[in-house]
């Protein structure tokens, strides 16, 4: 069976991602910082009959990194990698002029360095797997200027350029950086708790990575609109 590395698989994209997956018979490693949560996701999604390894910890640690890449190793290597943790450096987000230094670091680290350092632990892996994929969850934030987006926005862009990069220094795998859209999740409640609109949940552009995975177009930036376009 493929197996996959999904960080931040406790609740929102991530678990949504590992229900699908599981579905289609993918074995599952799950990260998140949460150990309560995670328990009850790797139940769920167990109970499809997929062999599922929860490692609760954090991205930024590179000895839980080693852990969650050797733990796929167990299941078979590493068919998949999706990088969705994040931080957002403020909750709620404010202007630049107010954003805490500390909170951009640690935006950078799980956003940016951390997904660089899962991604060289699990490449030799990524390698050898006969469809060998990365998925680097990005944001509009990272294309577009948004007030008290900004440090948000920068980490997840500089995340679109390595990508970007990767891509083209590893030929031989399918890299996408992947806008999902606003969703109904509790990282979008924290970085504007005022916003009441509705939004879609994660489970609803969940369709639109499956496309990627399915169809394997070429590396590169894709956005959930067409994405979900393409999956009807």
């Amino acid at each position: 069976m493929p197996v996959a590395i999904i960080t931040g698989a406790s609740k929102g994209l991530g678990r949504a991602l590992a229900e699908a997956l599981a579905g289609r018979g993918w074995d599952l490693v799950l990260d998140a910082r949460g150990a309560e949560a995670l328990g009850e996701a790797a139940e769920a999604v167990s109970g499809q009959g997929t062999r599922v390894s929860a490692l609760p910890g954090d991205v930024t640690d590179a000895g839980h990194r080693a852990e969650l890449v050797a733990a796929a190793r167990r299941l078979g290597g590493v068919d998949l990698l999706v990088h969705n943790a994040s931080a957002l450096g403020a909750e709620p987000l404010v202007r630049l002029e107010e954003l805490p230094l500390d909170g951009l670091r640690r935006a950078l680290e799980v956003n940016l360095v951390a997904g660089l350092g899962l991604v060289q632990e699990a490449l030799p892996l990524l390698r050898a797997s006969r469809a060998g994929a990365v998925v680097a969850v990005s944001s509009d934030a990272a294309a577009e200027a948004y007030e008290s987006w900004g440090g948000y926005g920068a980490s997840k862009a500089a995340l679109d350029q390595l990508a970007a990069v990767l891509a083209v220094e590893e030929p031989g795998l399918r890299v996408w950086a992947v806008d999902p859209g606003d969703m109904a999740t509790d990282l979008y409640a924290a970085a504007v708790p005022e916003d009441r609109e509705p939004r879609p949940e994660p489970a609803a552009v969940v369709p639109g990575f499956l496309r990627l995975l399915d169809e394997r177009p070429a590396s590169g930036r894709y956005g959930a609109p067409a994405l979900l376009d393409g999956a009807r």
